[in-house]
């Protein structure tokens, strides 16, 4: 302590006063090192990824005299919707353009000029990096069935063009389609590349029109309207992690995660018809996956145990309920995608023998799933195909629900074999037998 009366300082004093001028310096050098290593890990933590947004997917009425032009002006309202998802922090996948339904696509052309139309849509979809739809080739039982057998020889020969058939509506069920539809897929798997031109084709049941996702897409409107979709495995997956074996928590912790993206997505969509002129007409929020953002990943970290074990049904309802619950416009499903072929861990369970076809759908009686991307051996047959697209039509009419059929038969492969399909979004497994 200062002594004024003489100007010195006590021996005591002056250690003290030393001592405490080294402890402050300690304090503030450790604060330091405690504020640096916070801004570092806030660099090298990053926040939860946001879900990539799947598809932002236009419907076009396609008139061939303008066809051109109009393909541009749907062009630019997706890589508009497009940059305002990127400025938000999502990536986008894909863009998507649907027309109207084949037969009316290219009514007044011969095969072979509906054919060269066609091949010059997939053509412009390459340079223009977006993927077509060119909607149901049958959309009644009483369709005319010359365009199913053009849409084998689309499916076989041009790599880009998505399609599908209608095998049951608020009408019934139709039974001719589900026949012309398993002897395309019987035709496509005998003469596209693989095989592999059935992963363009899917059968849809009482599935609503402008869905973004493919191949069940369509509409049969005035065109000018778009839709969005995302891929939100990575999301259910963080909830079911965090609400392991608890229903009621991941019903309610999912439906919050999964209303932020859908209400971004409902900003992003009214900001671009504002813009365009174009309408926004909804989100599909459907759960899907791609690679290792797994869905079967997500399930397995709610059940505890592999995908298709006890439990795997109720984490499809939660997904499903939670969907249904997000309060914004919605398109499409609003279920659940179940991708043999494009899930990794999917496919791997696949070949384990976890699951079958009769356990998707069951699975589908709470979920809006069906058959996706499932492999089947070469030797099958059009009846046994039959059987399978009736069951779900069957189960899709009983109960109004949503769901889609796209299998994949591989020729010259059978049960027990490994798929050899050369495209980077699906995953080889081992063919299994149909039950």
């Amino acid at each position: 302590m200062e002594n004024h009366a003489n100007g010195t300082i006590e021996p005591e004093c002056y250690t003290s006063s030393v001592m405490s001028r080294e402890v402050n310096m300690k304090r503030i050098a450790l604060a330091l090192l405690l504020l640096r290593g916070t801004c570092v890990l806030s660099q090298v933590i990053p926040e939860k990824p946001n879900p990539k947004v799947r598809a932002i997917t236009a419907f076009v009425r396609v008139d061939r005299t303008n066809f051109l032009k109009q393909i541009e002006d749907a062009v630019v309202v997706l890589r508009r919707a497009e940059s305002e998802f990127k400025s938000l922090g999502y990536d986008v996948e894909t863009i998507r353009i649907t027309t109207q339904p084949l037969a009316e696509l290219v009514s007044g052309l011969s095969e072979e000029q509906a054919l060269a139309f066609l091949k010059d849509f997939d053509d412009l979809s390459a340079k223009e990096k977006f993927i077509p739809n060119i909607g149901p080739a049958s959309l009644r039982g009483s369709d005319d069935p010359s365009t199913m057998r053009l849409l084998e020889r689309v499916l076989s020969t041009l790599p880009h063009l998505n399609a599908s058939a209608i095998i049951a509506d608020e009408s019934g069920i139709h039974w001719n389609s589900i026949r012309r539809s398993a002897e395309l897929v019987k035709y496509v798997a005998e003469n596209s590349p693989r095989g592999q031109g059935n992963f363009n084709f899917a059968v849809t049941a009482m599935l609503k029109p402008y869905s973004p996702f493919y191949p069940g897409s369509y509409h049969n409107g005035i065109g000018r309207q778009f839709t969005f979709g995302f891929e939100t495995a990575n999301v259910v997956r963080d909830v079911f992690v965090k609400d392991k074996g608890n229903v009621e928590a991941a019903i309610s912790d999912l439906t919050t995660a999964l209303t932020v993206h859908a209400k971004l997505a409902d900003s992003v969509g009214n900001k671009v018809a504002a813009a365009t002129g174009w309408t926004y007409l909804g989100l599909d929020p459907t759960a899907t996956a791609l690679g290792d953002v797994s869905i079967a990943g997500a399930i397995e970290a709610f059940t505890g145990a592999r995908f298709g074990s006890s439990g795997t049904l109720t984490a499809a309802r939660i997904i499903t309920t939670a969907e249904k619950a997000v309060p914004v416009k919605q398109v499409g499903y609003s279920g659940l995608m179940l991708p043999v072929l494009e899930d990794k861990l999917l496919a791997q369970r696949w070949a384990q023998s976890t699951y079958d076809v009769d356990s998707l759908l069951a699975y589908s009686a709470v979920c809006a799933t069906g058959l996706d991307t499932v492999p089947l051996p070469g030797d099958i047959s059009v009846q046994q195909i039959e059987r399978v697209f009736a069951d779900i039509a069957s189960l899709a009419f009983k109960w109004n629900k949503p769901l889609a059929g796209r299998i994949l038969p591989v020729k010259g492969k059978k049960a027990g074999d490994q798929t050899d399909f050369q495209d980077p979004y699906l995953f080889n497994t081992t063919l299994r037998p149909l039950p």
